[in-house]
């Protein structure tokens, strides 16, 4: 299992986010809250000999935290105080016995010896229950180690950690905090449910390399709300084996936009559908609402049922674009043999700027054209001068209505 995942993520960054086996899942758990949990404990980081200066490693006294959070009953909470505490790699596992909150006040800093990882920084597994909030920050102190990522060269390259990982989560909550200059992703969420994320911060430079704002795959029931991204990827990506995301409220930029996929690298994959983004806004960024197969794509799968709904673009250079033709660092093969359905798309009321004159970009497949595709009230105009506002549509077959004329695309 653990090859699969590490397959599945490589399609979304040229490389896979995690390089380790997973044991089997449980079985399905009830959804919805967990009950109302009695008694309760507060763990503090400070009172078990994390310090807060920065420069002391904490990593003992947060792993004391959890373990002992984790082995109680009743509501648990994980205090991290005002303080920036230094810290290697933090594996938080389940199943624990009652609903853990993680109360960060201060700062954790991420080490920054990459011989002390074997995979991620902070890893979160198989919890039924669990909150992140505060308003303090998740530090990646990526920028010292950025120079070492080579996956915009090769495929097989060796990954960084990732800052946040949810895998096998249910019914969890991530608010207030802020997540800076991961190694890698700032968040991945796998094989969760029912997970929102709300008024978070996450930030990076712009050509900071695959730090993707968030990551999600083969999960369901993910809402990011009132959320700000700025980033050197994929503010947010959407994986294969996803359904039921609300994305609502967010900002986005620098970065590569909003996306889905890419789909269709490896063997496998799921489908992706019931995806709405609405009430967003982009900035600046290289992709506005995006979705990207491989054109040679390993896996049939589906990408249907999405809806983009009053976006605001402000000098975005692809506002609105579907690729069936993605080719990261022309380190694949393009054989227009794509086996990537994609239908029942609608754009609606998508306002604002494009830096390039293609404002609309459908690049579909010739042998598996994008169908059901609604463009309703696009009106996103070139701001540069010279050229006129345009859409290039190529095999997608749909409807326009009450949009500029030139970008009525059907």
């Amino acid at each position: 299992m653990g090859f699969v995942r590490a397959l599945f993520l490589l399609a979304m960054v040229c490389a896979a986010a995690h390089a380790k086996d997973y044991p089997k899942e449980e079985g399905a758990k009830a959804e919805g809250p967990a009950a109302a949990p009695r008694g309760g404990s507060t763990h503090d980081v400070v009172k078990l000999g994390g310090k807060g200066d920065g420069k002391t490693d904490s990593t003992k006294a947060v792993n004391e935290a959890w373990t002992a959070a984790c082995a109680a009953t009743g509501k648990q909470t994980i205090v991290i105080p005002k303080g920036d505490f230094l810290t290697g790699p933090l594996n938080f596992t389940g199943p624990c016995k009652g609903d853990i909150v993680i109360q960060l006040d201060g700062n954790l800093l991420g080490s920054t010896d990459l011989a002390l990882f074997k995979s991620n920084w902070i890893e979160i597994m198989r919890l039924e229950s669990l909150e992140i909030s505060g308003k303090g920050k998740l530090d990646g102190q990526g920028a010292a180690v950025w120079s070492k990522n080579s996956c915009a060269k090769k495929y097989d390259c060796k990954i960084l950690p990732n800052t946040l990982v949810l895998d096998f989560v249910n019914n969890g909550l991530i608010s207030g905090i802020s997540l800076v200059n991961p190694k890698f992703f700032h968040m991945n969420v796998f094989k969760s449910k029912n997970i929102t994320i709300k008024d978070v911060t996450i930030t990076a430079p712009g050509d900071s390399p695959n730090t993707d704002g968030i990551h999600m795959g083969d999960s369901s029931k993910i809402s990011i709300i009132d959320t700000v991204i700025g980033t050197g990827d994929d503010c947010i990506s959407i994986g294969p084996g996803t359904e039921g995301v609300n994305i609502s409220g967010v900002t986005c930029g620098p970065g590569h936009g909003i996306s889905v996929g890419s789909l269709g690298r490896y063997k496998d994959e799921k489908d992706v559908t019931d995806v709405t983004v609405k009430n967003c806004v982009l900035k600046k960024s290289t992709n506005g609402v995006r979705i990207k197969s491989y054109e040679d794509a390993a896996s049939v799968l589906t990408a249907s049922k999405f809806t983009y709904e009053n976006i605001k673009m402000e000098d975005v250079a692809n506002p609105i674009i579907i690729d069936m033709k993605y080719c990261p660092n022309k380190i694949c093969t393009a054989n227009g043999n794509s086996k990537v359905t994609i239908k029942d798309i609608t754009f609606k009321n998508i306002t604002g700027t494009s830096s390039t004159p293609e404002a609309v970009s459908l690049l579909c497949s010739d042998k598996l054209p994008c169908t059901g595709v609604t463009l309703n009230d696009i009106k996103v105009e070139y701001s540069g001068t010279n050229n006129k506002t345009m859409a290039v549509c190529k095999n997608a077959k749909g409807t326009a209505t009450g949009c500029l004329k030139e970008l009525s695309c059907f």
